[in-house]
């Protein structure tokens, strides 16, 4: 008889096996790579399909996010950091292992990841550090050698087929939110350089899969929604595709043989599938399931395969015959679906639980800012839904997902429209009389944790409590110690560093308004985070100390967030108990 399993529901939605969408050998398509955490935390995994075997291929106390496969499906390569920190080397090792893995190339100093493109005998490895961005290249077991220098913000976007071209993306003129495109040979000779000009950005997005073709895929901001574009660098032409007549953003992959194009169409948080037969036809409709896909993309025969997911169905990766790869054991359970809601413009979702209304309510805060909530499942939200929140999922402006516009809202304007906009969200869903105006918790992690302490101390009587996980606290502070790609995007943000101007950076940090913080707070910080470093927080910790403020802090030995999935789920139950505390709401079960 299979096993009882007497955990909570919310728990065994953390602890059930989930999978990502695979990766696979250019070269050897049997033979793919993925992660998973179905051994207790995020990992990587060999996948043989020849033989039908799976292999776990690292296992480090903190688990593993990065890796890929070399063309040849020979090697496996992954990044080698210290607790979540960020910073450190590549590794590689064989697919089928027997070896141990060993530095890709110990001659480089460690430094945070620029990127990774391979060829058959070549790798390209990009790096960021305080200096600016390095990019070089180790041909077969030689040294490696530079092959580009910048102060500014750069990384590396992939290797035509025949392993000649590289494609770079770059922030030269300042701007790392809007970058430029350039491809260059081997030797560093620039062979294309195509730019829109001053807050337009260009994003290479993969060349084409077929041999002897050096096409490059673009993504452009030429109208107000990112389109992609046919880019030949050699020819130093560029193809806009006008027939793409779709209301979202649309991103897009090649079929194996450069005829026609995958389109990926976002639009209000869910995503679908066309085609795009090229150089005219019209986009088709790939039919799925209402819902999120989260990845796509053309294997080498033809055929589509996908990952999809909705708020209330775990992800799953797809193909014609069905599902592809699921990891063993329990199916994630269930959970209550997403429903749309449209307060001024903002679109978001919302999330209730059974019972009747007014419910205690989430406000939701995602991070980024440029990311957007999505109908996809989440076992952090379901858990607050099981404890009886309903739970608002905020597209604030500065969202991606909406367009340029909407994501440039925050140009030289952080941190006020996106506490304004919640503040919107969270008085319609009161005065509706779907959720308890005197229990409403406001809660987010990263950049969502800056806007969560933003909001407490700007609109001090709109919350009961306030949760904020990895947050910016001390904006000035934050700046000084967190890693160069952020600095890079805070200065293109802000519109300059600290330095130059100080009374924005003064009046967009959470610290100046501490002192009008009424709400407990409860405040989550990893101690090797390189995006939310933990002194900046600390700051603000004291301050709320000195001022005699209730707040609690839970601090945990990772980075920007934990793939450890028990720290997960203490996580999600320190946080529970928090809410139960102050708003008398179930505590965790």
């Amino acid at each position: 008889m299979p096993a009882v399993t007497t955990d909570a529901i919310w728990r065994r939605r953390f602890r059930a096996g989930v999978v990502s969408f695979p990766s696979w050998a250019r070269d050897r398509p049997e033979r793919l790579v993925y992660s998973s955490n179905a051994g207790g935390k995020w990992e990587l995994y060999a996948w043989d399909r020849e033989r039908d075997t799976h292999r776990q291929v690292t296992d480090r106390p903190e688990g593993t996010s990065h890796g890929g496969l070399d063309p040849t499906g020979g090697w496996i390569w992954w990044f080698d950091d210290e607790k979540g920190n960020e910073f450190g080397r590549w590794v590689v090792e064989p697919f089928e292992g027997g070896e141990a893995p060993r530095q890709a190339a110990p001659s480089l100093p460690a430094a945070y990841p620029g990127g990774l493109a391979l060829a058959p005998g070549v790798a390209v490895i990009g790096s960021s550090t305080d200096d600016g961005t390095r990019v070089y290249v180790i041909r077969g077991d030689g040294e490696p050698e530079l092959l580009y220098e910048h102060r500014e913000q750069a990384s590396v976007a992939g290797l035509s087929r025949d392993g000649e071209l590289l494609a770079l993306s770059h922030s030269e003129h300042g701007d790392s939110r809007n970058p430029a495109a350039r491809v260059v040979d081997l030797s560093g000779r620039t062979l294309g350089e195509l730019w829109d000009g001053p807050e337009r950005g260009v994003w290479p997005s993969g060349w084409s899969r077929r041999p002897g073709d050096r096409r490059l895929l673009v993504e452009h901001e030429r109208g107000d929604l990112p389109r992609p574009m046919i880019w030949e660098p050699e020819a130093d032409a560029a193809t806009e595709l006008p027939q793409i007549d779709l209301a979202g953003e649309v991103g897009a992959s090649w079929f194996p043989d450069g005829s026609a194009l995958l389109l990926r169409h976002d639009h209000r948080g869910r995503a679908e599938l066309f085609r795009l037969d090229l150089p005219d036809g019209p986009p088709e409709r790939v039919e799925l399931e209402r819902g999120t896909v989260q990845g796509a993309v053309v294997r080498p025969n033809g055929e589509i395969w996908y990952s999809w997911s909705s708020g209330s169905t775990p992800s799953e990766v797809r193909g014609a015959a069905g599902v592809l790869l699921r990891a063993p054991g329990e199916r994630p359970p269930g959970g209550a679906p997403y429903s749309d809601i449209e307060v001024d413009r903002i679109h978001s979702f919302l999330v209730e639980p059974e019972g009747p209304r007014p419910h205690p309510l989430v406000m939701n805060v995602h991070g980024g800012p440029e990311y957007h909530e999505r109908d996809v499942f989440s076992p952090r939200v379901q858990a607050w839904v099981d404890h009886g929140f309903a739970v608002a999922l905020v597209n604030y402006r500065g969202s991606s997902g909406y367009g340029k516009a909407w994501r440039d809202t925050l140009r030289h304007d952080p941190g006020f429209p996106e506490v304004e906009d919640v503040t919107k969200v969270r008085d319609r869903l009161v005065a509706d009389g779907i959720v308890d105006g005197d229990r409403v918790l406001l809660h987010g992690g990263s950049w969502g944790g800056y806007i969560t302490l933003l909001g407490l101390g700007m609109r001090p009587d709109r919350w009961a409590a306030g949760v904020a996980a990895v947050p910016v606290a001390d904006y000035v502070a934050a700046f000084e110690d967190e890693m160069e790609p952020l600095k890079a995007f805070d200065r293109a943000l802000f519109g300059g560093s600290p330095e130059e101007l100080p009374d924005l950076y003064r009046e967009r940090s959470p610290i100046t308004y501490v002192e009008q913080v009424k709400a407990p707070v409860m405040i989550l910080a990893g101690e090797n985070d390189p995006r939310c470093p933990i002194r900046q927080i600390d700051n603000y910790i004291a301050r709320l100390r000195e001022l005699g403020a209730e707040h609690e802090v839970y601090r945990y030995d990772a980075g920007h967030g934990s793939l450890v999935i028990e720290e997960s789920i203490k996580q999600a139950e320190a946080m529970l108990a928090f809410a139960a505390k102050h708003l008398g709401t179930p505590p965790p079960m």
